[in-house]
This record gives structure tokens, C-alpha cells and sequence, in this order.
């Protein structure tokens, strides 16, 4: 299959409108009654909202009057005004314009603080504590808050100003050193790993927090570093160093405690192949039409594979290319041995069995539909949902003042002459 041009793509396709259409409601409901009160930016800290609203908790996103989160600006692409790494991780979320630097708009805040259950932000400690937002100062003002801090090198320590994007958290994990091509320089991953997985934790941190608030009254302050949510992810290369002091290093996907564990070229396009114990090892060699090679007493444990990988890894790879992806992978999963395509993000999205869960949706704009990739978690076999689009920069300021707060129409309006909204 030929892979997409991507200036054709830019300039007027859109594969969203082949997605099916979610219309708003229902979904996940377990955080209902929840709020948060978000001032995150970028990826890491709004995917850690974007969560717990899809679990159903309510999300008013703190934005900075006429910028707003720097993801806004992130593109091209873009669609219908919107940058689409903005509309990654901002569904579900109320946007209010608020200029936290002014006493007024400070008073805001604090008021909003106080009708919520936790707070949220990946601001660093030094901007807290100029801001008033820092822990010590909104605790004395709320004591049963679930305050979550989500930055690069943590809240405190010598690195803790340090500033951090994705990028650099998988630099300091090492897994940059450890994915691509032997002979090539280090890779970062394709996603941006370090954000979603330290968003990942923050919400799950953060509800964790919220379960013991709601029995013991206590609130809780939670500590989310980029770096070393990221190192846990290497855990287990980590492991292996540290009890045997070997250092991994980057193979291209071609080397793994488990032999044979990799990718291989087939006719056509290429795949990955597992073969994690003594059984698979059989059924594979049966499969292959060489059983022999199953039994041979140099390849009886997973040690022997190991050791004589690369001539296994050859014999493999010269049947493989007898036939093509579609062939091997249909009798691969007739047969239960673990083996799967390497797809392009156009194939991904158009995965029968992921589009069947309706993890890939879209929902209605003014103009062009809005993609979307739901949280992939069902529960008493409901999913997420959605209820509303990712937000325009302060397309909720009014109803939150108003609806959560009680302003009054004169009150909304002096604040927006001040500018503080």
C-alpha cells in the first residue's frame, strides 16, 4: 500500500468525515459530580483532564486572556481554527478567560477554587508562588483540597525550574537510547510518550487522592514529574541493568530477553513476531512447515534461543518472505502464535476491530467535523463518550461566572471592561 501524500492530505482532505458521528451525552459517568478546576497547558497536564472529564468529572480550563493554552497555536495542521494537537486532549471542558495577575482575577479564582474538588496545573513552583496558586498558599484557603502538580523535574530539588517538554523527559529516561537502529542516532518515540504517560498518572493519582478527601476530609498535595513517570516506563530494561550490569542498547526492535521477539520482513510489507515460550516455539515451526527445527535439542529452552538467536532469526526470516503480511498474519491467528501488522496511522484508524469499539469518532463543528480518539476503556460495557467539543478560548467564561459562581450580568460585564476576563 502506498503511503498518503501528506501535502494532498493538507491541502483538503479530511478523513474525519468518514468517521461515524457521536452526538454529545451519555458515556462513563463514574466522576460525575466531581469538579476540577484545570490550569494546565500544552499536552501532559490537559490529557490528565481530558481523562478525568471522560470519567465524567466536570473541567473549567483557566485560560490566559487572548492566548490561551500554547497548544492552541500548535499546527499546522489545523481544522476550522482549531489546532488539532489542541483538540487532542480538550474535549469535555469549559474554557473561562482569567488574568490570575490582577487582585480582581485572583478573587475570581479563589472562588472557583472554592467550588471544586481539586486543582490542577503543570505551572512551575517559582510562577506559583508570584501567582498565589502555589500549594501552601490555597491550602491555608481550602484544607480538604486535592492539589496536583504536574511538571518536568518534579516540585522540588535542584532541577525543579527547570523547564521540560516531552523530548527532553524521554532523553533523560532513556528510552531515546535504547529505540532505533543500532547504527542510527537515538530516537524519540513517535507519540509524545513522556506527556500521555505522566497525564495518565496525574489522573490516576489525582482520583486516588479524591477517594481518601471524600472519607477523611484531608487534602492531599500530588507530585507528577515528566522524568520519572517516563523512567518508570523503563522499568524493566532499568531492572535488568541494575542486577546484571549489562547496558542495553537499541537494535531496531530486533533483540529482547525473549527469543524470538521482533520485527521481519515478509513478501510484501513487514511484521512483528512473538514468540515468548516453549509451546508458541512448537506450534510456530509446525505452522512454518518445519518442525524440526521446533524440536531440535540447540533451541530446547528459552537460554538456548537466546543464545543462538541470530541463526534462528535468519531461518526465520528466509521462510517469512515466501509470503505476503496478509497470509502469515491470517494463519499466525488461526493458530494463536502472536504476530501482528507495523501500521501507518492511516491503517490504524481505519482497524476494523478498533473501529468497530468506535474508538475513532467525530462530532459536529460549525464546519468540518472534529476528529476525535476516545479513552479506549469501557466500563460495564459503556465508553466514554463525550459531551462536548474541545472549547474556544473563553466560550464558557460567562456560563461558569454565571452558573457556577453566580455573577450577575453587571458584575460579568465590569470584569470584562477591567480585562480580567
Amino acid at each position: 500500500m502506498t503511503a498518503p501524500d501528506p501535502m494532498q492530505a493538507e491541502n483538503g482532505s479530511n478523513p474525519a468525515r468518514d468517521l461515524p458521528r457521536k452526538a454529545p451525552g451519555g458515556g462513563i459517568n463514574l466522576l460525575a459530580g466531581l469538579r476540577i478546576l484545570d490550569l494546565t497547558t500544552s499536552i501532559a497536564g490537559p490529557y490528565a483532564t481530558q481523562i478525568l472529564s471522560d470519567f465524567g468529572a466536570e473541567i473549567i480550563k483557566i485560560e490566559r486572556p487572548g492566548h490561551g493554552d500554547d497548544s492552541r497555536s500548535w499546527g499546522p495542521p489545523f481544522l476550522d481554527g482549531y489546532s488539532l494537537w489542541y483538540a487532542s486532549v480538550n474535549r469535555n471542558k469549559k474554557s473561562v478567560e482569567l488574568d490570575l495577575r490582577k487582585d480582581e482575577g485572583y478573587g475570581v479564582f479563589l472562588n472557583l477554587l472554592r467550588v471544586c474538588d481539586a486543582f490542577v496545573t503543570n505551572q512551575l513552583p517559582k510562577l506559583r508562588q508570584r501567582l498565589r496558586i502555589d500549594y501552601e498558599t490555597l491550602a491555608e484557603k481550602k484544607s480538604n483540597l486535592v492539589y496536583v502538580s504536574l511538571t518536568g523535574h518534579g516540585s522540588d530539588g535542584p532541577r525543579a525550574e527547570w523547564p521540560c517538554y516531552d523530548i527532553i523527559a524521554e532523553g533523560y529516561s532513556s528510552v531515546m537510547d535504547v529505540t532505533g537502529e543500532a547504527a542510527n542516532d537515538p530516537q524519540k518515540v513517535g507519540t509524545p510518550a513522556a506527556d500521555l504517560l505522566a497525564g495518565s498518572d496525574a489522573a490516576t493519582a489525582c482520583i486516588a487522592a479524591l477517594f481518601d478527601a471524600s472519607h477523611n476530609g484531608r487534602g492531599h498535595f500530588v507530585d507528577i514529574s515528566m522524568i520519572d513517570s517516563m523512567t518508570r516506563l523503563m522499568s524493566p530494561r532499568i531492572m535488568t541493568y541494575l542486577g546484571s550490569g549489562i547496558v542495553p542498547r537499541r537494535t531496531g526492535a530486533k533483540d529482547s530477553v525473549i527469543a524470538v521477539y521482533q520485527t521481519f520482513e515478509t513478501a510484501d510489507e513487514m511484521i512483528t513476531l512473538a514468540l515468548p515460550n516453549d509451546n508458541i516455539w512448537h506450534h510456530f515451526w509446525q505452522a512454518v512447515g518445519q518442525p524440526e527445527l521446533g524440536s531440535d535439542p540447540r533451541f530446547a529452552t528459552s537460554a538456548d534461543r537466546h543464545a543462538h538467536r541470530a541463526e534462528i532469526v535468519l531461518a526465520i526470516a528466509k521462510i517469512l518472505h515466501m509470503r505476503s503480511r496478509k497470509d502469515w498474519l491470517d494463519l499466525f491467528n488461526e493458530l494463536q502464535i502472536p504476530a501482528g501488522p507495523i501500521n501507518r496511522i492511516d491503517q490504524v484508524t481505519q482497524d476494523a476491530e478498533l473501529k468497530r469499539k468506535g474508538l475513532f469518532f467525530s462530532i459536529e463543528t460549525d464546519n468540518e467535523p472534529m476528529p476525535q480518539c476516545g479513552l479506549g476503556i469501557r466500563i460495564d460495557g459503556q465508553d466514554s463518550g463525550f459531551r462536548s467539543a474541545p472549547p474556544t478560548l473563553g466560550q464558557h467564561t460567562d456560563e461558569v461566572l454565571r452558573d457556577v459562581l453566580g455573577y450577575d450580568s453587571i458584575r460579568i460585564g465590569r470584569l470584562k471592561d477591567a480585562g480580567i476576563i
